[in-house]
């Protein structure tokens, strides 16, 4: 699936805020910042070293890692990428690797993100486990009317989404795509993509990935 404090130098990236209408029934992954902090210090990077790789300054990724602000979706994965990691990897320790693994819809992890401070926020809903060896990723992406994804990403594999919920405004390499209940799509994910919520109300998209990049 984008300075100072509360706002990304590069995109204007960046808030914190509370759970927004349609979040209900998951539980936010805690401790990401703490995490983010003991992965950068164990490959020795300063929060300067890593800003800089990022786009946005130590101040906010200082708030980011003591968990005072959220990146937006673009960030966060912007910080993965740089310390080689992924939102699987950071929580691998505190999932068991079954060969069946449950996820009841009153209790999904969920990490939150979120375009700028006070700015409408995308709840990454984990439908997947989180163990190293993870080789599909799964998500529900719930969108706050008005929430975006703070701007284009791209990295290696392949994506394909189903709208649940809403309508979505996708752009992969520049061009726009317009998505309602029912719609799916399919990309390869080293092409640019973004994707922000044109619904007056919340947006639900399913969105599966290989590898797991978050």
């Amino acid at each position: 699936m984008s300075g100072e404090i509360g706002q990304d130098r590069a995109t204007g990236d960046d808030a914190q805020g509370d759970s927004g209408p349609g979040m209900s029934g998951t539980s936010t992954m805690s401790d990401l910042g703490r995490r983010l902090r003991e992965t950068r210090k164990a490959k020795k990077k300063t929060l300067r070293m890593l800003a800089e790789e990022v786009g946005c300054s130590p101040s906010m990724l200082s708030k980011i890692e003591n968990d005072q602000a959220a990146p937006s979706l673009r960030t966060l994965h912007r910080i993965l990428a740089a310390l080689d990691t992924s939102i699987v990897h950071l929580f691998a320790g505190d999932a068991s690797h079954d060969d069946i693994s449950l996820m009841r819809a009153d209790a999904r992890p969920s990490v939150r993100v979120s375009h700028a401070a006070e700015a409408p926020a995308i709840l990454l809903e984990r439908l997947t486990p989180t163990f190293p060896e993870l080789m599909l990723d799964a998500n529900i992406h719930t969108l706050e009317p008005g929430a975006d994804s703070g701007g284009d990403i791209q990295h290696a594999g392949q994506e394909v989404g189903y709208v649940l919920q809403g309508r979505a405004e996708l752009i992969v390499d520049g061009k726009s795509h317009f998505l309602g209940p029912g719609d799916s799509f399919f990309f390869a994910s080293n092409l640019p993509h973004r994707y922000r919520n044109i619904d007056p109300g919340v947006t639900r998209i399913l969105w599966v990935a290989t590898p797991a990049t978050f």
